[in-house]
């Protein structure tokens, strides 16, 4: 029997910008990773993101990411452990406050953006982030990219890990992922990307930008639903999972 999570980021609207298609793609993950207001989001966006998680019985995960909203999180910035932990915790506990308040629980903290990347290379940022978490709630799960320092980190510091797939991005011979400023880094053909997450569940394995086979990990698949045709591809991919026999469920299902 295969199973994995199919998570996607959300909540990340702000003031009068909208982005995304929040309560449509809700409809179809079984993960949502909620932004906290740092990178994207704010109190108005993560009380309704939360209110509409609870209301299609999606798991909710916290999102933190760079204090960087002009830059959506994906600039790079030099902090240091004790740094990137106290950011950690800050917007872990901002969400907490509204999944407690709609009796619910968080499922995952999954780092956002530029942080995420620096971390999957960087024990020591990956291992404060684990340990902010494990300080606030050692039950959370941690999730990050497979295979990365981020999964090592959080099984050394004591909490689950969750290996984390994406279905649009492309991968380099080590198992990271393809700068978004190279060609290629973003898989446009969503019969592609499909065919390639049927393969990392079911095989372990994915095709990297040179064409060499790598084994992965599928815990979470991620589909990003900030582009217009997101929610498609969300439902395909949802449906071509069940099709091959893949049931869909949170991580703590």
């Amino acid at each position: 029997m295969y199973y994995v999570d199919l998570n996607s980021d959300l909540g990340e609207s702000f003031g009068n910008y909208t982005i995304g298609m929040d309560e449509e793609i809700l409809k179809y993950v079984s993960s949502a990773n909620v932004a906290c207001g740092w990178h994207a989001g704010d109190p108005i966006v993560m009380e309704k993101t939360i209110s509409l998680a609870k209301e299609f019985s999606t798991a909710v995960g916290a999102h933190p990411g760079f204090p960087d909203l002009m830059g959506f999180g994906r600039r790079n910035m030099a902090v240091t452990p004790e740094e990137a932990r106290a950011y950690v915790k800050y917007q872990l506990g901002a969400l907490m406050a509204f999944t407690q308040s709609k009796g619910m629980k968080i499922q995952h903290v999954k780092p956002h953006g530029a942080i995420y990347n620096m971390a999957a290379v960087d024990e020591q940022l990956a291992r404060a982030m684990c340990e902010a978490v494990y300080e606030v709630d050692k039950n959370i799960i941690f999730m990050g990219l497979a295979g990365s320092k981020m999964i090592s980190a959080a099984e050394k510091v004591g909490l689950r890990a969750a290996s984390e797939v994406f279905a649009d991005r492309a991968y380099n011979d080590d198992g990271t992922l393809v700068s978004r400023k190279l060609p290629g880094a973003v898989i446009k053909d969503k019969e592609v990307a499909i065919k390639r997450v049927v393969r990392m569940v079911k095989e372990g394995k994915v095709e990297s930008i040179n064409g060499n086979d790598i084994a992965i990990r599928a815990d979470s698949i991620c589909v990003h639903g900030d582009n217009p045709k997101a929610l498609e591809f969300v439902k395909n991919i949802r449906e071509t999972l069940i099709a091959e026999g893949i049931s869909i469920r949170n991580l703590m299902a």
